[in-house]
């Protein structure tokens, strides 16, 4: 099989595990999260060597804002030290940022420089690296059906109007592909909420092993995985 044939355009991963990585190896919660830091790059970089065009991670779920305290604001100060060390590496590979999720409910230091690695890494090309911080399809998709009732109520648009296209450019990925691929970690069989309108017809690949551990081979066997299923998005 020849793994740079039939590449998924987008891969989304829900990278689940790293609380039980850590109390698997004696260790607390935030070390972790701080040893799943390492899986972000090696996805990046399986997904650079592929050519995939954009990979979605699923870094902090708008649920996630009810964990205690201490490890929310561990997860946060865990983002503004990859955004801060990992800029200079985005911009040399040629990878521009994205983010989708409720940003506002980020703490100020955290979206500033999350805002500044987008505006600096907007020119880049090669990959788009989607981070959803602070997430919830369900929140996304209410809050683009109360956008749109506002439109047809203010006569901007006619209900008629309101189409799968249209409503898919009101929510926050819009202007990125679906996924073809979504792979999920831990052995868990659950999509937790992450990109449900976008996912409709995406290939789930779930992986047996806690994020910390997940690798560029894991990454290969996915997409040599999602090269085996015959796409029929409904037909026969």
């Amino acid at each position: 099989m020849n793994l740079h044939n039939d590449i998924p355009k987008h891969i989304a991963i829900i990278m689940d595990g790293n609380g039980r990585w850590a109390k698997a190896h004696g260790l607390p919660r935030a070390q972790g999260h701080r040893a799943g830091a390492e899986s972000v790059r090696e996805a990046i970089d399986a997904c650079k060597e592929l050519g995939v065009s954009y990979l979605t991670l699923y870094a902090f779920s708008s649920e996630n804002w009810s964990r205690p305290p201490a490890e929310v604001s561990a997860l946060m100060v865990l983002l503004e030290r990859f955004l801060e060390s990992k800029v200079d590496d985005l911009m040399k590979q040629g990878v521009r940022l994205r983010a989708i999720g409720q940003l506002d409910r980020l703490p100020a230091k955290t979206r500033a420089m999350l805002d500044n690695v987008i505006a600096k890494t907007a020119g880049n090309d090669l990959l788009t690296l989607v981070l959803a911080l602070s997430y919830g399809s369900r929140e996304e998709i209410t809050e683009a059906a109360k956008k749109i009732a506002l439109m047809v109520a203010s006569g901007e648009i006619a209900a008629n109007e309101i189409t799968p296209d249209f409503f898919g450019s009101q929510l926050h990925t819009s202007g990125l592909p679906d996924p073809d691929l979504l792979i999920r970690t831990s052995g868990e069989m659950r999509v937790s909420n992450f990109l449900l309108w976008q996912i409709s017809y995406a290939e789930m690949v779930i992986v047996d092993k806690f994020w910390p551990d997940f690798r560029q081979g894991d990454v290969f066997a996915a997409v040599k995985e999602y090269q085996k299923r015959h796409r029929r998005y409904g037909s026969v």
